[in-house]
C-alpha cells in the first residue's frame, strides 16, 4: 500500500476571538479562543491566587486540516493564530530567517499557540510543516512560497511588533494607530502596576 500524498483542506472552521488576560499578581499572560464577542476589556476577576484582567482581544479563527484523499485529520485547536513578521528587531531569529527565505521568494508567517500552555507544549514541528505544505499546495511555488516558523524563535515577545493575521480594526470605526508590540499589554501593565 502506498502512502497518501495528502491534499489538505481547511475544515471545521470556527470564527471567533482571542482574549488576552494578564494577572497583576504573577505577571502571567494567558490567551483563549471564544466564539462570543462579548469581551469586556478591563473586566477583572480572581481565580485562586491569580487576579486576571482582560487587556485585549482580536478576531481570529480555528480550524483543522483534513486530507481530501484519505480523510486523515490534523487538529489545530492549539493554534492561536499566525503572525506576519514586520522585521522590527534586526537580531531576532525570525527576522534573520525571514531575510534568508525572502531571497527564495518565501514569505514568513509565525505560528503562535495559546499562552501559557504553548510555552511548555509548543506546536510540534510536524504540524508547523503541515501548515507550510497546506499554504503552498495550491500556489505556484516557482513564483513565491509561504514558510511557517514557530513563535519560540522570538527571544523577547514584549518587543515584537508583528501583525497577527486577522481582521484587525475591522470592528472599529477609528483609523489604525501606531503599531504596538504583539504583547504590548504586558509592557503597558507592568508600567501601571
Amino acid at each position: 500500500m502506498t502512502e497518501c500524498k495528502h491534499q489538505w483542506e481547511m475544515t471545521d472552521v470556527q470564527m471567533g476571538y482571542i482574549a488576552f488576560e494578564k494577572c497583576f499578581h504573577c505577571d502571567g499572560i494567558r490567551t483563549y479562543f471564544s466564539t462570543e464577542d462579548s469581551f469586556l476589556l478591563g473586566d477583572k476577576y480572581r481565580e485562586g491566587p491569580h487576579f486576571w484582567s482582560r487587556v485585549d482581544n482580536a478576531q481570529s479563527f480555528q480550524f483543522n486540516l483534513t486530507c481530501a484523499k484519505c480523510k486523515e485529520i490534523e487538529n489545530y485547536d492549539n493554534l492561536m493564530g499566525l503572525m506576519y513578521c514586520t522585521g522590527c528587531l534586526q537580531d531576532c531569529d525570525i527576522e534573520i530567517l525571514q531575510k534568508k527565505y525572502n531571497k527564495d521568494r518565501a514569505m514568513v508567517l509565525v505560528a503562535f499557540g495559546f499562552f501559557p500552555e504553548s510555552k511548555l507544549n509548543p506546536i510540534t514541528p510536524f504540524k508547523i510543516d503541515l501548515l507550510t505544505d497546506y499554504f503552498n499546495q495550491r500556489r505556484d511555488t516557482s513564483r513565491s512560497k509561504i514558510k511557517i516558523l514557530p513563535f519560540d524563535l522570538i527571544k523577547d515577545l514584549s518587543l515584537c511588533r508583528g501583525d497577527f493575521l486577522h481582521d484587525m480594526g475591522m470592528l472599529s470605526q477609528e483609523p489604525p494607530g501606531e503599531r504596538q508590540p504583539v504583547f504590548w499589554q504586558e509592557k503597558k501593565l507592568n508600567n501601571i502596576t
